[in-house]
């Protein structure tokens, strides 16, 4: 347990390190951040609602889709891509478990047009000083669930996500340090392409 607590906190050293006295982002600023940033690829580290903490490289190429290349042990692979979400386990050889993207908070960030100033999408928008977070639901169906999301500023940047899904889990996402910009092929967010690979090997 005190390994667990230790990890717990080094993974959220990132974000609890940070310069004090930052302004409170407004819902424009955050929306203007989002809908410029078209691709992104870096270390992330996810604590799951059970404790246990994961690792691994995440992939962003908006709008709709990402990737989370997650490091050994763990096996498994997600990809979101043509309004889908796959989760591969390679311990299964009964292909991915699919899911509509739409059905996901993680849609909303990942939206053509992200638009956070929309009637009863943010239901929470604080600051601390140093962070500003911003809790988000599709207004339509607010039981999908919810994503908080937690900015610095100067620059402007996403550094974790909180899911809370429409099952009472939590996944909480934790950022390192992303490179912004260039070129990711979109086979990496092929689900099919992946499906087959695997099937093939």
């Amino acid at each position: 347990m005190m390994l667990l607590r230790s990890l717990i906190a080094a993974a959220l050293l990132a974000v609890t390190a940070l310069p004090a006295a930052a302004e409170k982002l407004s819902l424009a600023e955050i929306s203007r951040y989002l809908n410029d940033l078209q691709t992104a690829q870096g270390a992330f580290t996810q604590i799951n609602d059970d404790g246990t903490i994961d690792t691994g490289t995440i992939y962003i190429k908006r709008p709709g889709r990402v990737r989370f290349e997650y490091a050994a042990p763990n096996p498994a692979l997600v990809l979101a891509g043509a309004g889908s979400v796959a989760v591969f386990d390679a311990r299964s050889n009964t292909g991915p478990d699919v899911y509509p993207l739409k059905q996901t908070p993680l849609s909303i960030i990942l939206d053509n047009n992200v638009d956070l100033t929309r009637a009863r999408m943010v239901v929470g928008h604080t600051s601390d000083g140093t962070t500003t977070t911003v809790t988000a639901q599709d207004p339509d169906n607010p039981e999908y669930g919810n994503i908080q999301l937690v900015f610095t500023a100067n620059p402007t940047e996403l550094r974790q996500w909180k899911i809370n899904d429409d099952a009472g889990g939590t996944t909480t996402v934790v950022l390192g340090e992303m490179r912004v910009g260039g070129s990711i092929s979109n086979r990496k967010f092929d689900i099919q392409s992946e499906t087959r690979d695997r099937t093939n090997r």
